[in-house]
């Protein structure tokens, strides 16, 4: 009974890792087994990682709270941006301003409302004093697109809920829309450290976007040893949960010291509660998922662009730095290897810029590699954990006689 009680609680932990919203209405099992366990998730929620866990009749919710900070995570993050939906484009800085802008609006709307009204409120908030730089119309079909993208992750995280018409029609300017707004899932959206009003307040005249998010995330002061030393386990925790490598030279001393001092103990309590496992190096440490449900982003990953990844990986892992201008020609040589395996279009002229790219994308946003300068000029370096992709020499053994 007591492994079947861990199990439910380490399966609702990596739900909520990978999904901070659960509700009843979609996620029936899982919501009830977040409900059943909420005292020891809160608890292990607020002792490792100094989250929330909002439990209520019809929503769950785990208010997390992370900045990356260093280079390497800085982007990682950058190669994570949102979706409307699964293979959309990635959002811009047009579509989250127009995401947080429609929040706003249904804050203040009726229960029901239409994508057509929506929009048309949208644009009214776009001209309030302090959204100078942004300008919306909503007139053509791009801007239209743009919203369409918000609209979408709305619905996926629930806020609203299609009741008639469809998305595509409002985008080609020939129909509409119309939505219920689940006011429980909208409440819960907003995840801060402290209230948007108060840091409004004390960051005076333009602040910039880096100063309002780290302002909105930081944590409060500490007066105490003991007070001190939660903080940096709240804060290495939440970067080994939250980045695919922490590595120890990109950590501020005080969160390297202790993270080098508390690894083992500190990785095995994760490890145990998520189901990772802790890879722990010289250079760094990765919390690896065996069951590769906790990343938007897998490797090795089958078809021409995880194939050619993975042979990228290995010839980095193996030969170091190189140039973008090389890895092309590389990738070139590759196609024809694999003609028999890799889609058709790889062998076109030109094919190899975007294989190349893409996978430049998923290694450096798995921190595996960093890119320095632009175009095929720009060099890619390595970093520690792409080794565990290098490919080693087999070793031969003559079997004994029986």
């Amino acid at each position: 009974m007591e492994a079947r009680e861990a199990e439910g609680r380490t399966r609702v932990l990596r739900a909520l890792l990978v999904r901070p919203l659960l509700r009843a209405q979609t996620d029936g099992e899982l919501f009830r087994l977040a409900r059943r366990h909420a005292e020891a998730l809160r608890g292990w929620f607020d002792r490792e990682t100094g989250w929330r866990l909002v439990v209520e009749s019809q929503t769950v919710r785990l208010l997390t709270s992370y900045v990356p900070h260093g280079t390497t995570a800085t982007a990682v993050a950058e190669r994570h941006p949102a979706r409307g939906r699964k293979g959309d484009p990635p959002f811009t800085r047009r579509r989250y301003v127009l995401l947080c802008l429609a929040l706003a609006v249904l804050e203040r709307s009726d229960p029901q409302i239409s994508l057509g009204r929506l929009a048309e409120d949208v644009v009214l908030a776009a001209r309030q004093p302090g959204l100078d730089g942004v300008a919306f119309t909503l007139s053509g079909r791009e801007e239209r697109s743009d919203l369409v993208a918000a609209i979408r992750l709305l619905l996926g995280y629930g806020v609203l809920v299609r009741v008639a018409g469809d998305e595509e029609s409002y985008v080609s300017a020939d129909g509409d829309a119309l939505y219920d707004v689940d006011r429980r899932v909208l409440a819960a959206i907003l995840s801060t450290s402290h209230g948007p009003g108060l840091v409004g307040a004390a960051l005076g005249p333009a602040p910039t976007i880096d100063r309002i998010e780290a302002t909105l995330h930081e944590p409060p002061p500490t007066y105490t040893d003991e007070e001190s030393t939660r903080r940096l386990r709240h804060a290495v925790s939440r970067r080994l949960l939250c980045d695919p490598v922490v590595y120890y030279d990109e950590l501020p001393d005080d969160e390297r010291n202790y993270l080098v001092g508390q690894r083992v103990q500190l990785t095995r309590r994760l490890a145990e509660a998520t189901g990772m496992v802790a890879e722990l190096r010289a250079e760094g440490i990765a919390l690896v998922d065996p069951d590769d449900q906790l990343t938007d982003t897998r490797m090795p990953e089958q078809g021409t662009d995880g194939h050619a990844t993975l042979l990228l990986a290995e010839q980095l892992a193996d030969s170091g730095p190189a140039d973008v201008a090389s890895l092309r020609r590389q990738v070139t040589r590759l196609a024809k290897d694999n003609a028999a395996y890799w889609r058709r279009t790889s062998q076109e002229p030109g094919a190899e810029n975007a294989i190349v790219a893409g996978a430049l994308d998923r290694l450096v946003g798995l921190g595996l590699v960093r890119v320095t300068g632009e175009g095929p000029d720009a060099v890619v370096h390595p970093l520690p954990a792409l080794r565990r992709f290098a490919v080693a020499a087999p070793t031969i053994t003559s079997r004994g006689a029986r």
